[in-house]
């Protein structure tokens, strides 16, 4: 069974694993995936990744971080542009998620970056993710 969306799967699987109050999530590893975990972790939402070999393609593994030991840090997570509708903005269409405290997740061509870096490189692209 091939996988059409494979982002929303991993945000979805960061997301129950927050809910479930889980230590660690392990998804499927893509170049992808690796530069969002590291956005994630740079960014501290998350404390830390690891690729991990299995023997087939490879294990992403994320260590979620809480708050007092019980609350998520990541309170939602949430994917905008899909492949059935791609979302692209400008550098002056970036939203501004929770008037900064949150973070948009967004594919330019210079690679991953955060709304910020994205800001201040002057670059658009295409807005993957949202997450507060």
């Amino acid at each position: 069974m091939s996988m059409t969306d494979p982002v929303a799967d991993m945000l979805t699987r960061i997301r129950n694993a927050c809910l479930a109050r889980h230590r660690r999530v392990d998804v499927p590893v893509s170049k992808l995936k690796v530069e969002i975990a590291r956005l994630l972790r740079d960014n501290a939402y998350i404390q830390d990744y690891s690729v991990l070999d299995d023997g087939r393609h490879g294990i992403l593994r994320l260590y979620l971080k809480y708050h007092d030991g019980d609350q998520p840090v990541i309170r939602e997570l949430r994917r905008v542009s899909a492949p059935g509708l791609r979302r692209y903005v400008g550098v002056r269409q970036i939203p501004r998620v929770r008037n900064g405290l949150g973070m948009a997740i967004l594919s330019t061509p210079q690679g991953l970056m955060s709304d910020r870096d994205a800001r201040t490189a002057h670059l658009g692209g295409e807005l993957l993710a949202v997450i507060w």
